[in-house]
């Protein structure tokens, strides 16, 4: 009888799994977190490489503002994974304000660059190439933000939502890259500065939308979109 009272009880412990196969809810989300901060980092970093490229053969302001604002994007995954491994909501909060001053500093530059180029023309060259760059961020930057905004909703990351957000809307900036080609192959010079500031424009209105997503969101809370 104790033979079998013995067997009963370390089937029981053992059988069933449970009680050796858990695994806290904090560490699964921060694995969860850090795989997608991984995937969207690699995304972006093949993305701007590719850019780069681009911008060295042609010279494009419009190309230019939006491949440094892609590799910001990209440099946020830092902070974010440090947040993750650190399973802290207080370092996620932390490492969403980071995204802001990333957004922001980017949309200075964007701003910067496109007056200096309007004072200063230059020529752009390899138009089908520049164009192929700004698609290329387009798609790029909607991978990254696919990735970033299913699992920010699945996590209630808001630092992670903020960044999917701003990498979508990244796509549609890098298409403006695209109108800068297809209006300077037109004739139209000053069409690619001039697009750089409409791209300053609106990094500035993500950088806020981004900013009110971080502040108001609490933990435990669903993610909310920003306002369109």
């Amino acid at each position: 009888m104790a033979s079998a009272t013995h067997g009963h009880g370390h089937d029981h412990r053992h059988g069933d799994g449970h009680s050796h196969g858990l695994v806290d809810a904090s560490i699964k989300r921060s694995r969860e977190g850090l795989r997608a901060v991984i995937a969207s980092l690699v995304i972006l970093g093949l993305t701007a490489a590719l850019q780069v490229a681009v911008f060295v053969l042609s010279g494009s302001i419009a190309l230019l503002a939006d491949l440094v604002h892609n590799i910001g994007d990209a440099l946020t995954a830092v902070p974010l994974g440090a947040a993750f491994l650190m399973r802290s909501f207080k370092a996620e909060k932390y490492a969403g304000y980071f995204v802001v001053a990333t957004i922001f500093v980017s949309a200075c530059f964007a701003f910067y660059e496109s007056i200096d180029r309007l004072l200063n023309p230059e020529d752009l060259t390899h138009l089908w190439a520049l164009a192929g760059a700004g698609a290329i961020g387009f798609l790029g930057n909607e991978a990254a933000a696919w990735v970033r905004l299913r699992a920010g909703r699945r996590l209630s990351s808001p630092a992670l939502v903020a960044d999917g957000h701003h990498a979508r809307t990244d796509g549609l900036v890098s298409l403006a890259v695209v109108a800068s080609a297809i209006l300077v192959a037109l004739g139209l010079q000053a069409a690619d500065p001039l697009i750089g500031l409409i791209v300053t424009v609106v990094i500035l209105r993500i950088t806020w939308h981004s900013f009110l997503t971080v502040r108001n969101e609490q933990p435990g809370e669903p993610t909310s979109r920003p306002p369109s």
